[in-house]
């Protein structure tokens, strides 16, 4: 263990426990709903794995966070710890599923991570995870507070404004995403977040219960890396 991964493991979970126990207080202090309290920390949880990427010499360190946070979560959501997070009535498991979406894709695609940053063929993984931690929390967020038009994809229901919300950060963040990690050229990397803009919008809005957490982030990167964008 390296000087790098022990600064990785320190700051991942004091910036994880941190951010539980802030946004809760706020939660407390404001009376915020859940419901955004929840997607607040969604991002923020989302953004902490650029931290990972450049914290971290060993990829197979690098994803204890993400992989005991599986664990940590379900016993949150079992409990109720975090209102903030895992509301008493309407939670999902979606937080035990953001956790391991982070860790099965970190771990997939870590070729390369010992070369340094942008860690190799991490940009696939980080592509998957920004659609997840901003796609699917802007289109919650927006359609919750602005869909006035629904519709139902085998099961779920959805609001036109939240999909185009989704649609719209996944786009934007991806092409960041893949601008600052990837090889790729302008135009492949506006292509790669078009696809992935696409490809994340359809699956959260099939997904039921939380599960966008899993199809949303792990259906982007393994497209992209299919299709060799």
């Amino acid at each position: 263990m390296t000087s790098g991964d022990l600064l990785g493991l320190l700051f991942s979970y004091g910036y994880a426990f941190s951010l539980l126990l802030i946004i809760e207080a706020i939660r407390r202090w404001r009376n915020y709903s859940p419901d955004f309290t929840r997607k607040i920390i969604h991002i923020g949880a989302g953004m902490w794995i650029w931290g990972i990427l450049l914290l971290f010499d060993h990829w197979y360190l690098a994803i204890i966070p993400t992989a005991t946070f599986v664990l940590f979560n379900a016993i949150f959501l079992r409990y109720h710890v975090f209102n903030a997070m895992d509301p008493k009535e309407g939670a999902t498991p979606g937080t035990v599923y953001f956790a391991l979406s982070c860790t099965l894709l970190l771990a997939f695609f870590h070729q390369g991570w010992e070369q340094g940053f942008p860690r190799g063929l991490e940009y696939y993984a980080m592509a998957g995870i920004m659609a997840m931690t901003w796609g699917d929390a802007f289109s919650a967020i927006i359609g919750r507070r602005f869909g006035k038009h629904s519709y139902t994809l085998f099961g779920s229901k959805r609001t036109i404004e939240g999909s185009l919300a989704g649609f719209i950060f996944t786009l934007v963040s991806v092409a960041i995403t893949l601008y600052i990690l990837s090889p790729l050229s302008i135009s492949l990397v506006m292509i790669g977040a078009l696809v992935a803009a696409i490809v994340g919008t359809l699956l959260e809005a099939i997904s039921p219960l939380g599960t966008d957490n899993l199809t949303v982030p792990i259906g982007v990167a393994l497209v992209l890396f299919f299709l060799g964008l």
